[in-house]
């Protein structure tokens, strides 16, 4: 049976957590605290260990570093679980060497999975470092999504763009990817008749503008940051020469393409198909996603790019807006919308 150490302050959550555990076959060691945890960590060496953050004397990140700094730990994969969301947070943890990182609330199968692949992961490494010596292991492997982001923000080059200032646009010829680190960039195409069309939406921690890694291609889109807006870029070939050595993070790339294909066909869907109060609605929730904003949050944007978001005329959408106001929906304010109903606005048709 393999054993799972629980470092986790909180009774409740600890107690619940180590029922699914132990429902799910794992033998449950507990400790509330992170100085217990190391402590028991390292007299009973458990297969896998799944730590809370935030907790008192010791923190989720310093039982890591501990740990990190014992050969005989320093292997054992390592899950923060917590309700720390902020991207930072999330890349402070697996920069330090964290397994995976599941915040709360979670679903169970979330967490078994994850304790699954990471025991299998660290398996297969086991057998790697006893068939040949770890300088052996190239350091600066990238093995996944989150360290192509990692590389990103090493070794990419630093931009920094106003709201309304164009990153790229239509026909240019492409030269970099880029991540946000912070801001939000809409990328956004003209129709026949001149009015707009927003294709997609990033924000902070997305890839945007790649186009073809083999050709000489041009931007088929323009993108503009709605707030001012960080970035870091990687050239075509610098990016290129990465992915044919990383196999594996070249696959992820694909299946992110892949996402943001389907994505554009709900959109798309959905812009052919909704009401009008019901694509003013969606795109209004859709913002606020993006922005991070909680009801009772301003979320500031302009109409326009409500409007062209929704795929609806612009005067349409106004009217939308006045009437969600009157059913006390939303709160309306110059250019600012708060979500007064977030139940009433996600039910709208």
């Amino acid at each position: 049976m393999k054993k799972v150490l629980l470092i986790e302050d909180d009774v409740v959550l600890r107690e619940n957590t180590a029922e699914i555990l132990e429902l799910s076959n794992y033998e449950v060691i507990t400790a509330s605290n992170g100085i217990e945890g190391v402590a028991l960590a390292k007299s009973i060496f458990p297969d896998i260990i799944v730590s809370d953050i935030m907790m008192p004397e010791l923190d989720g990140y310093g039982v890591l570093q501990n740990l990190a700094n014992d050969e005989q730990t320093r292997y054992i994969p390592f899950i923060f679980l917590s309700a720390k969301t902020e991207r930072k947070d999330i890349r402070k943890g697996m920069d330090m060497g964290a397994d995976d990182y599941i915040t709360k609330p979670f679903e169970e199968e979330e967490l078994i999975s994850a304790i699954e692949s990471r025991m299998a992961k660290a398996s297969i490494l086991k057998d790697q470092r006893t068939s040949q010596d770890d300088s052996e292991i190239p350091e600066n492997e990238i093995r996944s999504l989150d360290d192509l982001k990692n590389f990103f923000d090493d070794k990419g080059t630093g931009f920094t763009f106003k709201k309304d200032q164009n990153i790229y646009c239509e026909g240019d010829h492409s030269r970099y990817i880029y991540l946000i680190l912070k801001g939000i960039v809409k990328c956004h195409q003209l129709d026949e008749n001149g009015k707009e069309l927003i294709t997609a939406l990033h924000k902070e921690d997305d890839l945007f503008g790649y186009t073809s890694f083999t050709q000489n291609t041009v931007y088929k889109e323009t993108a503009t940051p709605i707030i001012d807006t960080q970035l870091v870029g990687i050239s075509k070939n610098e990016l290129k020469t990465v992915l044919d050595k990383n196999h594996k993070v070249t696959l992820e790339l694909i299946q992110l393409l892949t996402e943001d294909l389907s994505g554009i066909k709900e959109q798309l869907v959905h812009m052919a198909y909704s009401t009008v109060h019901r694509k003013t609605a969606s795109t209004i929730l859709m913002f606020a996603e993006k922005l991070d904003c909680q009801p009772g949050e301003p979320i500031r944007i302009s109409r326009n790019d409500l409007a062209s978001v929704a795929g609806v005329a612009t005067e349409s959408l106004i009217r939308t807006l006045s009437n969600f106001k009157k059913k006390g929906i939303i709160e309306v304010e110059g250019r600012n919308i708060k979500i007064l109903d977030l139940h009433q606005l996600k039910n709208i048709h």
